[in-house]
């Protein structure tokens, strides 16, 4: 019993630590950035969790807002960061159709070869190509954005995210949260801002508080309100750009999201049968029978 009173004292102790931790965000962002500047610890402050539809153990993704962030990366990301990984044909589980696709694709230029002379060449890109770099190698990609190539957006939303400390982190097992790289996409894209007073940024860098690396990056922000037209009538604001293309990129990084949900409710179901049998094997095995 004392051991049991003991844990719960020290896991009230440290949720409380966390809790300070997490107040301690609210206070004034200049001396924050110094702390981080001096400790190393980034980013200075933590992403906000979003409502994506995609959350949850039945989330699922809204096609709608896949279309549009598809229309943003395509209009702005895509002059700066490539989509290796993925493949024109796979846009028909965003609702469009063979031909749709075909047509999208049409729209891109391939390296292909060596042909028959032993060279390379392009062509008209078709549906079962990936998405091409805007770049010819990662070296015209770091000339060309001073001297740090733009990260491959093909599993972007996967591999950027915050660490979540204590106890949040045991909620997330019961929530199964994981969209971190999405929140983390969102923050930084909202999140560019002026320098508070008394904190300086290298020269062609911009400051932001929710880059994981440091307190300031190279990239500029890339959104602005009105700066893509959507045809289903959705805000074009800053805010809703950067929700649509981090679902995207979400969906780019995990494709099969919702099959592996279905997948994983069959399995929970199938154990809770299975566990509930082997109880009534056992007892029924080892029940007092009269022979």
């Amino acid at each position: 019993m004392k051991k049991l009173v003991t844990s719960i004292a020290l896991i009230a102790a440290m949720a409380g630590f966390s809790g300070q931790a997490i107040a301690a965000e609210g206070g004034d962002l200049a001396e924050m950035t110094h702390h981080a500047a001096q400790t190393g610890h980034y980013p200075i402050l933590k992403p906000e969790q979003m409502d994506w539809s995609f959350a949850g153990p039945f989330g699922k993704y809204d096609k709608a807002q896949l279309q549009r962030g598809l229309k943003v990366y395509t209009e702005v990301c895509s002059a700066c960061h490539s989509m290796n990984l993925v493949a024109f044909r796979t846009l028909e589980d965003l609702g469009y159709s063979e031909a749709q696709v075909k047509a999208f694709a049409a729209n891109y230029e391939v390296t292909d070869g060596p042909n028959a002379d032993g060279e390379m060449f392009t062509r008209t890109a078709v549906a079962s190509d990936h998405f091409p770099s805007p770049f010819p190698n990662k070296e015209a990609a770091a000339a060309a954005n001073g001297g740090a190539a733009p990260p491959d957006f093909s599993l972007i939303a996967k591999a950027r995210g915050v660490t979540r400390g204590f106890p949040t982190f045991i909620f997330d097992i019961f929530t199964q949260y994981q969209q971190g790289g999405p929140d983390y996409i969102h923050a930084l894209l909202t999140g560019y801002q002026d320098p508070p007073e008394g904190v300086e940024v290298a020269e062609g860098t911009h400051f932001n508080p929710y880059f994981i690396a440091g307190q300031s990056l190279a990239m500029a922000p890339p959104l602005s309100d009105g700066q893509v037209t959507y045809d289903d009538g959705s805000p074009e604001t800053l805010e809703q750009y950067s929700l649509d293309v981090s679902a995207f990129l979400m969906w780019a990084a995990e494709p099969h999201l919702e099959d592996r949900k279905r997948m994983g409710f069959m399995v929970m179901v199938f154990l809770a049968i299975f566990t509930a049998l082997i109880y009534l094997t056992k007892k029924s095995v080892y029940a007092n029978k009269e022979h």
